[in-house]
């Protein structure tokens, strides 16, 4: 069973080695989520590539995604319930908190372009996928979503902690994991956890 890691904004899949170094499975994706697109940068563009990728993939996959990658996991699922084995989110929303996006906006606006080099994207990209994503609730689509779930939050991820708890309530099939210690960025200072956690769904198929 093939395992598909989204990697968050401000990331590339390279923050993601440590995590895949640890589960050694032998089948695992990890794609540039901002390189599916040929066109604009925005969230619409990024998901219809993403389904494009894996349009032909006839065996159901997990789906291990941070943050923005975790909101496209968790938006990809209810669009293709078929396609997901088991779902991973890591520091989620499922409704996106419009003015949080807004302060971040106008964060990234006051940053020098030279800021943006590591994320992958340019400063205007940033802001403008940040804009695309203002309108995303899936609040009413979640009974859609029929597969394990394992909800991830770091104990430090203030921003993502209430949020996690409420999908776990709203995900009756789901597990809530609280990493002690680790911040937002979990597949980064607790991989160990992370693949711990996949470890399981694997045991458990």
């Amino acid at each position: 069973m093939k395992v598909v890691f989204l990697h968050g904004l401000g990331q590339t899949a390279r923050d993601w080695q440590a995590v895949i170094d640890l589960t050694l499975l032998p089948d695992v994706d990890c794609p540039e989520l901002f390189s599916l697109t040929k066109g604009e940068i925005t969230y619409p563009d990024i998901l219809a590539g993403f389904e494009k990728s894996y349009e032909d993939t006839t065996e159901p996959f997990v789906l291990c995604g941070l943050s923005f990658g975790a909101i496209l996991a968790l938006d990809y699922t209810i669009r293709h319930p078929d396609k997901a084995a088991a779902l991973v989110l890591i520091g989620a929303q499922y409704k996106v908190p419009t003015l949080l996006i807004d302060l971040q906006n106008l964060m990234f606006r006051l940053m020098p372009p030279k800021s943006f080099d590591s994320m992958g994207l340019s400063k205007r990209d940033t802001i403008q996928l940040s804009h695309s994503m203002r309108s995303l609730d899936f609040s009413h689509k979640l009974g859609e979503i029929v597969c394990p779930v394992s909800i991830v939050c770091g104990e430090k991820d203030n921003a993502n902690l209430k949020a996690s708890r409420q999908l776990k309530a709203l995900l009756p099939q789901s597990e809530l994991h609280i990493i002690p210690g680790a911040g937002h960025e979990v597949n980064k200072s607790a991989p160990e956890a992370v693949s711990d956690i996949i470890h399981k769904i694997f045991q458990n198929n």
